[in-house]
């Protein structure tokens, strides 16, 4: 039995790899042409733009608390010691 060089044995394994890859996109495209080709996109309506409601004020403190809370968990440090001086809806 023959005696391959690393270099060979590489090549060739590269080169199935890429001949595989090939052959997985030519049958893609083939499929995708077969069971439905591409459909015109049809004109979709004008998006209603409405103005974002606002956060209800009760709700405020408890987001604030949920807000420590996870900073405090993230950093490892005592909640007590978190202050949120305000809080900005981006």
């Amino acid at each position: 039995m023959p005696e391959y060089s690393s270099l060979f044995v590489c090549l060739m394994g590269m080169g199935v790899v890429f001949v595989g890859l090939i052959c997985l996109i030519v049958l893609t495209m083939i499929m995708g042409k077969i069971v439905g080709g591409h459909a015109a996109p049809a004109a979709a309506p004008a998006p209603v733009v409405t103005a974002p409601a606002a956060a209800p004020e009760g709700n405020r403190q408890e987001i604030a608390a949920a807000v420590a809370a996870a900073i405090a968990e993230e950093l490892g440090a005592d909640i007590t010691g978190i202050r949120i001086v305000s809080m900005k809806k981006l």
